[in-house]
């Protein structure tokens, strides 16, 4: 902070001196010599945290480096951890939402299975233990049911004749049957 009061001190002074323009091309000289130590610094530190040119160091340098790198290193990992962290959190957000939908479709799924088995008995009819699909019709208290699966025969006969019309006639099978 010291540095930066001086800094500024010696800019005011020499900005009050800068009606002259040698006094001006002075200024900007220091000033790009500074700028340019500051960066050789820099340099030299970032080569050092990349642990080239370590040759001119003393142990103690060596030591503060070490402690400088391992103090980034762990900022650097607790940087990522906070990220895999919110990462984890979003995924396991987005799961429950995704389980969440998923059980909202299966209870709609099982409300269609339901109502198509519900159209299907209107449709087809209840199944009996054979299997087959029978439908059936209550009429003065007997059931007529109609089996689907028994194919109906039909057979077209000749007019009899007077003297038959005395053995009664066998009757034809529609596939319908009386209870």
């Amino acid at each position: 902070m010291k540095s930066v009061i001086e800094r500024y001190n010696k800019t005011k002074e020499e900005h009050n001196q800068m009606g002259n323009p040698t006094s001006e091309v002075k200024f900007w000289q220091r000033e790009a010599a500074m700028l340019r130590q500051q960066l050789q610094s820099l340099q030299e530190n970032h080569r050092q945290m990349m642990g080239e040119e370590l040759s001119g160091l003393s142990i103690k340098d060596l030591q503060n480096l070490e402690n400088q790198l391992e103090m980034s290193l762990r900022g650097v990992r607790m940087k990522k951890d906070q990220i895999l962290m919110d990462e984890v959190q979003e995924l396991n957000r987005k799961g429950s939402l995704i389980h969440h939908e998923n059980v909202e479709l299966y209870k709609k799924v099982n409300v269609l299975r339901k109502e198509n088995m519900e159209l299907q008995k209107k449709v087809y009819g209840t199944r009996d233990a054979n299997g087959s699909n029978r439908n059936s019709l209550l009429i003065n208290g007997l059931t007529i049911q109609d089996d689907s699966h028994v194919p109906v025969h039909l057979q077209l006969s000749q007019p009899q004749d007077e003297d038959r019309e005395l053995t009664p006639p066998r009757p034809t099978k529609l596939g319908l049957q009386l209870h």
